[in-house]
């Protein structure tokens, strides 16, 4: 199964999983089991946070998988930090890698565009020049600021993980994204179910025409357009049914017809409203 997932190739040359697996709200004591039934299904690449608090129980999933460490690709995330140089951007990282009991990640992450992050980006810098990561990127930064943070750096993102959905394309920025050398890549792929997403008509119609489900029509059409995505799901059979999405195409009408559906807006949170910069920027995360 995981030999049918395509890679892509970041801007350093390093290659990712465009399906992956993500761990984002669920619970510690759930997914040591979680993360090893979605390795069972197939999946390779996972995707955590120092945030989400559950690290630990990733790590202990990958040392009972047997699998060779070189087969994964694994994510993590660096949360916001008060100023205080690069030390406490080192600091995270050390502790996140102890918690995943891991010597490297493949993708470290800053998780939002708020605190002290250019001297997180220095210090991510020099941990990916040490070979600790194999690649640095940025998680929910808008084109303002992630053309700011290239411009003024020496090492360009490799990654940038936004909210993407078919209610929310990005299709402007992934343009931009790509003339940067960036990798765009979803988080919220099914919108966590707004908006109807799961009956939406135009999905079901498609999903029908494949014999597929709406989420596996959502998820080819990202793949399709280029974008990694990471679908969670707590349910062995809904992590099957993600993962098997590569035996059919969406044509450009079925394309075309998701485009129509793109409101151009969050269904979550604005990264530019100051209430939800100061809520997220003053949450400490150990």
């Amino acid at each position: 199964m995981t030999n049918a997932i395509p890679q892509i190739t970041l801007n350093n040359g390093v290659q990712m999983p465009i399906l992956g697996f993500g761990v984002f709200q669920v619970p510690a004591e759930q997914t040591e089991q979680v993360v090893t039934d979605a390795l069972a299904a197939g999946y390779r690449s996972l995707d955590t946070a120092a945030s989400y608090g559950n690290e630990e129980a990733v790590g202990r999933a990958i040392a009972n998988s047997r699998i060779s460490r070189d087969e994964l690709f694994v994510t993590t995330k660096l949360w916001v930090l008060e100023p205080g140089g690069e030390d406490n951007a080192k600091r995270a990282f050390e502790r996140s890698l102890r918690r995943l009991g891991l010597d490297h990640v493949d993708l470290y992450l800053i998780h939002q565009p708020f605190g002290d992050y250019y001297s997180s980006w220095r210090a991510m810098q020099e941990l990916h020049r040490e070979g600790r990561i194999r690649a640095i990127g940025v998680a929910n930064f808008y084109p303002d600021r992630l053309v700011d943070l290239i411009d003024h750096n020496e090492i360009a993102p490799a990654v940038n993980q936004v909210e993407t959905h078919p209610f929310f394309q990005r299709t402007a920025e992934q343009e931009l994204m790509r003339e940067r050398g960036v990798q765009i890549e979803s988080w919220g792929p099914f919108a966590e179910g707004k908006n109807n997403l799961f009956s939406d008509p135009a999905l079901s119609e498609i999903g029908a025409a494949h014999d597929k489900s709406v989420a596996q029509v959502v998820l080819r059409w990202l793949v399709q357009r280029d974008i990694v995505v990471i679908p969670k799901s707590v349910r062995p059979e809904r992590m099957r049914e993600n993962i098997d999405i590569f035996d059919f195409e969406l044509t450009d009408e079925q394309m075309a017809r998701i485009a129509d559906v793109d409101t151009g807006e969050s269904l979550f949170f604005d990264h530019r409203d100051p209430e939800a910069v100061s809520r997220l920027g003053n949450r400490r995360v150990d």
